[in-house]
């Protein structure tokens, strides 16, 4: 459960409105919505293509994740960030769009 805690405090740093409990939530900031995951297994879950997804890992899961979200190439924005105790850092953001 740590992670799902670690992953709640950075979106509530970065601004975003947290909604949601447990290992899947909402975040919410200005326009945006981020769906947050801190399990490897929703990495498949469907969804549209103007959707925004953030998966939190740790250090020993980011590159299994990573490789399962670019081998599943899904239909949405995605990004990574690694969580290591009270330090977090961006694996893989979304693309920016001109």
């Amino acid at each position: 459960m740590r992670l799902v805690e670690q992953a709640r405090s950075i979106f509530d740093d970065l601004g975003y409105t947290v909604e949601g409990t447990g290992p899947n939530f909402r975040a919410e900031r200005d326009w945006k919505v981020v769906h947050v995951s801190t399990t490897l297994e929703e990495v498949e879950q469907p969804a549209s293509t103007d959707e925004f997804r953030c998966f939190v890992a740790d250090p020993n899961n980011v590159d299994e994740l990573e490789h399962r979200l670019t081998s599943t190439d899904p239909a949405y924005e995605w990004a990574i960030i690694v969580a290591d105790g009270d330090e977090y850092e961006v694996e893989r953001a979304p693309p920016v769009i001109a």
